[in-house]
C-alpha cells in the first residue's frame, strides 16, 4: 500500500514520541462518490480510497502520512476506529464498485487493520465482516473490536490480539433492513449501544458483554427518527445520537440517553436541523459536536438548499442545550474534539478537506486552517479513553 505526505520514517518518529508529542485522529477518504451538482455520483476509474492519519496536538493540526485503503462515504462518518495505544485503526468499507456496472457501487465487506506506526504505515491485515460494514469501536481495553453491518441487521464480533483481528461471532441485531449503523461500547466494556437507521425501526439496541461473548438484549431504546451516528461521554454516563430523519427538509434531533440507570432511557431530544450526521462527545464529558447537512447537498437552484452547520450542544442537568454554531462546508461528514476539547476538527466532504475551528466553551472561532486530504473525507475518530 502507498504511503504518502510525511515519510515513513518521519512519521514512525513522530508517532513514538509518545502521547504529549501526538493526538491522532484518522480520517478516512472516499474516491469512489463525489457530489456533481447535488447528485451523489460514482466516479469514473476512480482512484483508491485513503486513510489520513492526523496529529491534532500541536498548534495547528496536520497531515502526518496517508495510506491507501478500501472506505465509504456510505455509512455514518465513524467508519474508523482507533485502539486506545494509537498504534492502529479500523477502518471498514461499506460500499464498493459494481464490477458488473461500474456506474454503479454494491454493498461491500471489507475491514482493515492498518498498522499506523509501521515504517511506512500500512494495512497488516483484511477480514470479512457482513454485508455493509459500517459503524466500527474498539473496547478502552483494546481487546475486543465491534463493527455494525448496515446491509445484514447485525454486528461482527472480532477479537483483537497481537496486532492482529480474529472473527468470533456474529450478533443479529433485527432484519436486514433494520439497518444497523453504529456500534459504541460503553466506557466500562459491559454494554454496546446500536444504532438502527431502517426506515421502519427506528430505536438504539442495547448489546451485554461478558468478556468475548456479546449478546443482543430484549432492551430497545426509543430515540428520533433514523439514529444513524452516535457518541458516548468517557465518564459512561450519557450517550448522544444523531437521528438523520427522512432527508425531506424538516428539522431532525439529536437524542440524550441516559446511562447511569436501568432500564436505560432516552432523557431529552433536541431539534437541531435538517439532517444531523456526525457527532461526538468532549472529551469533559459536557458537549456535543454535530454536523447539521441542512440541504447544503442539494442541487443549485434548489428550494431546500442551504449552509451546512457545525452545532455544538452542552448536557446539562440531564438536557441538552444548543450554545454556539458555525458555517462549514457542504456535505459535511464526521467531527472530533482534541483532548483538551479546544479544537474541533470538521470533515467537508464536497471540498475534500478537514476544516479546524477553536472551542471555548462558548463560541466556536473558524480558524480558517483546511487540510487537504486524498479523497472525500467521510468518516473520523481518535481514540476513546
Amino acid at each position: 500500500m502507498k504511503a504518502r505526505l510525511l515519510t515513513g520514517a518521519a512519521l514512525a518518529l513522530t508517532l513514538g514520541c509518545g502521547a504529549a508529542s501526538a493526538q491522532i485522529a484518522v480520517s478516512g477518504n472516499d474516491n469512489k462518490q463525489r457530489l456533481v451538482n447535488g447528485v451523489n455520483t460514482v466516479v469514473a476509474n476512480p482512484p483508491p480510497d485513503t486513510v489520513t492519519v492526523v496529529d491534532l496536538g500541536g498548534a495547528r493540526p496536520r497531515a502526518l502520512g496517508e495510506v491507501q485503503v478500501p472506505h465509504s462515504v456510505v455509512g455514518p462518518p465513524t467508519g474508523v476506529a482507533v485502539t486506545p495505544d494509537e498504534r492502529f485503526a479500523i477502518v471498514t468499507s461499506a460500499q464498493r464498485i459494481d464490477p458488473g456496472d461500474p456506474t454503479k457501487t454494491i454493498p461491500d465487506n471489507r475491514v482493515s487493520l492498518i498498522d499506523i506506526r509501521a515504517n511506512p504505515p500500512r494495512v497488516v491485515q483484511t477480514v470479512e465482516a457482513g454485508a455493509g460494514p459500517s459503524g466500527v469501536s474498539v473496547n478502552r481495553a483494546g481487546t475486543l473490536v465491534l463493527v455494525a453491518n448496515r446491509n445484514a441487521g447485525s454486528v461482527s464480533v472480532f477479537r483483537f490480539r497481537d496486532g492482529q483481528l480474529a472473527p468470533v461471532s456474529t450478533v443479529t441485531i433485527g432484519p436486514a433492513n433494520s439497518g444497523p449503523s453504529h456500534v459504541q461500547f460503553t466506557p466500562d466494556g459491559r454494554r454496546a449501544l446500536v444504532t438502527r437507521d431502517g426506515d421502519t425501526d427506528s430505536r438504539v439496541s442495547v448489546l451485554a458483554i461478558d468478556g468475548e461473548t456479546v449478546t443482543k438484549t430484549d432492551r430497545d431504546i426509543t430515540v428520533g427518527v433514523r439514529p444513524y451516528g452516535m457518541g458516548i461521554t468517557p465518564n459512561g454516563q450519557w450517550a448522544v445520537v444523531a437521528n438523520i430523519g427522512r432527508g425531506t427538509g424538516d428539522a431532525d434531533t439529536v437524542s440524550l440517553i441516559d446511562l447511569r440507570r436501568e432500564p436505560l432511557l432516552t432523557a431529552d431530544t433536541i431539534s437541531v436541523g435538517p439532517t444531523p450526521e456526525g457527532i461526538q462527545v468532549s472529551p469533559d464529558n459536557r458537549h456535543v459536536a454535530v454536523t447539521i447537512h441542512n440541504g447544503s447537498a442539494r442541487p443549485p437552484g434548489h428550494p431546500l438548499l442551504g449552509t451546512a452547520q457545525l452545532v455544538i450542544l452542552r448536557i446539562e442537568g440531564g438536557r441538552l442545550r444548543r450554545i454556539t454554531q458555525a458555517p462549514i462546508g457542504a456535505w459535511a461528514q464526521g467531527v472530533v474534539f482534541s483532548r483538551d476539547g479546544r479544537t474541533v476538527v470538521v470533515q467537508n466532504m464536497a471540498d475534500r478537506n478537514l476544516a479546524v475551528f477553536r472551542f471555548d466553551g462558548t463560541r466556536l472561532t473558524d480558524t480558517r486552517q483546511r487540510i487537504p486530504v486524498g479523497g472525500g473525507p467521510a468518516a473520523i475518530r481518535t481514540a476513546e479513553r
